[in-house]
């Protein structure tokens, strides 16, 4: 064995954990806001802060390309700023304990900037330190392949260290990106829909399930990680507090022209445990009226993995494990990975194999194939059902205000007998499957079916008999030319033909539009 050798770390080291880490730009909020809440954690633990004080701030200026995430946690004592600041993946962190622990998360903003800087203090400390990384020139560096460096080498020669003066009682940590190049970004709305559905924080009022959410997490004895988190704190009336984008309607259309489709009628709470006894995971889902497909601009559509509250992946991570893909977009909830085992990969966008991961793949693909499916189909089969009763009760309409203007000619009226005919046996045997569907959720309990049923399966909405037309008794048949006064019976007949020869060359609009035309004129 040739003990003479020393290893090195090339600089496409750090291109990797940093520049290439990451699909989406937007990581880097989650990254930052995720260290800022291990420090709220641990300066409540050491008494630093009261339950509710910990803070984190995020401005974002567009005109001047700068973005700054600051909290009021712990800080970093001076002499630990460049041990913990400058390493990479060297993070002091507790795997299974703290939200972040690889050490490699708060150096995503050099992809994204030209220059990102560190600015702590550290509370009874008179200083604030600032760690500074020339961004631009560490990408230079990287893309010069002409010279072969090492990642320490690289490190030293793209980053500053220096204290300035500052109050002994404050303590924070702040991060800064200068002149951004991701125009991602900084695009204000966009950031804050990505937080509400990314961030550990609060349901909001508007939500009304939230008080069932939270009751139900309590007599579970878990405990939601949540922070107050701001955006653009600083200019005035423009700070918002981020909460999570969950609410109480569907909608459809788009931004500039959103209306109301459907309602939030219920939730559905589920939870499984592991082979060891632990809690594996603990979830909630909408249960709405329609329990249709959610439009886009639902953006907080699906079912989103967390882990210490914080999303893992994207609204599309948990599809495959789907028995039917489009039913993802069915609802929208939340899976909390609770079993100290579920460990998230370092892109954050899934967890690392392990057996409770495929425990959790197993059982939740499960409850999925079991319970959500059966819910989908169910209210499919309600849904349809009800459309058959309504189009029945829709065509009657229309068959009682032909029986007053007339029919056009027997042809007419027969296929009309026929159609309502049809429609009344199908919404015959939809009654019945709203019958059956309505006694299989009693027997067995199944209260999401029970409440759609409930909503929309009222009596006026499933009863056929009250206005069922008996086609076998009809009255004489009327026709459109009865109408036409000034002619005799030889003419009616004649302008009759004429009526049966435009509905069987036109199309029923255009076949109307004549017809009525030819009755104002003889009439």
């Amino acid at each position: 064995m040739n003990t003479s050798f020393t290893p090195s770390i090339g600089k496409d080291v750090i291109e990797s954990l940093t520049i290439g880490m990451y699909e989406d730009s937007r990581f880097i909020y989650r990254e930052y806001i995720q260290n800022s809440a291990d420090q709220i954690d641990k300066a409540m633990k050491e008494g630093l802060l009261s339950p509710h004080e910990g803070e984190i701030h995020i401005n974002i200026d567009y005109d001047e390309r700068t973005i700054t995430i600051e909290d009021n946690a712990t800080g970093i004592i001076s002499s630990e700023v460049q041990p913990i600041l400058q390493n990479i993946a060297q993070s002091t962190k507790k795997r299974g304990v703290d939200k972040g622990f690889r050490g490699i998360g708060r150096l995503g903003g050099i992809a994204y900037c030209e220059q990102l800087i560190f600015e702590t203090s550290f509370n009874g400390e008179n200083k604030k330190s600032i760690l500074s990384w020339d961004a631009s020139e560490l990408k230079n560096i990287i893309n010069n392949r002409d010279v072969k460096e090492d990642a320490i080498s690289v490190i030293k020669e793209v980053t500053t260290f220096s204290t300035e003066k500052e109050d002994s009682e404050k303590h924070y940590f702040k991060v800064i990106l200068k002149n951004v190049t991701n125009d991602d970004l900084l695009d204000k709305d966009s950031i804050k829909k990505y937080l509400s559905m990314v961030a550990p924080v609060p349901f909001a009022t508007k939500f009304i399930y939230r008080s069932e959410v939270y009751k139900e997490l309590k007599e579970d004895n878990i405990l939601l990680d949540e922070y107050k988190i701001y955006l653009n704190s600083n200019k005035g009336k423009d700070c918002e507090q981020i909460f999570k984008g969950y609410s109480t309607y569907i909608y459809k259309g788009d931004e500039n022209n959103r209306r109301q489709e459907d309602e939030v009628i219920d939730i559905g709470i589920f939870r499984e445990y592991a082979s060891d006894g632990k809690l594996l995971f603990w979830g909630w889902h909408s249960v709405s009226e329609k329990n249709q497909s959610l439009n886009q601009i639902n953006y907080m559509r699906g079912f989103r993995l967390r882990k210490a509250n914080i999303q893992i992946g994207d609204e599309y991570t948990l599809m495959k494990l789907q028995r039917d893909r489009r039913f993802h977009f069915y609802f929208f909830g939340e899976i909390y990975a609770v079993h100290p085992d579920l460990i998230p990969n370092s892109r954050r966008d899934y967890f690392t194999e392990n057996k409770i991961f495929f425990e959790f793949e197993h059982k939740l693909k499960s409850y999925f194939h079991s319970k959500t499916y059966k819910l989908c189909y169910a209210a499919s089969e309600i849904n349809s059902s009800l459309k058959r009763i309504e189009n029945l009760k829709s065509f009657e309409e229309e068959y009682r205000q032909k029986q007053s203007d007339g029919f056009t000619d027997k042809k007419e009226h027969q296929e009309y007998i026929e159609q309502l005919k049809a429609k009344q046996e199908e919404a015959q045997k939809a009654q019945s499957k709203i019958e059956r569907i309505k006694k299989e959720a009693d027997e067995n309990a199944v209260i999401p079916v029970q409440r759609i049923l409930t909503r929309v399966a009222q009596p006026e909405a499933t009863n056929i008999e009250t206005s069922v037309i008996d086609t076998e008794k009809q009255d004489k048949t009327k026709f459109r030319t009865d109408k036409l006064s000034r002619l005799n019976g030889k003419e009616r007949r004649f302008v009759g033909k004429i009526f049966t020869i435009i509905r069987d060359v036109l199309d029923n609009g255009s076949a109307e539009d004549l017809i009525c035309k030819i009755e104002e004129e003889l009439k």
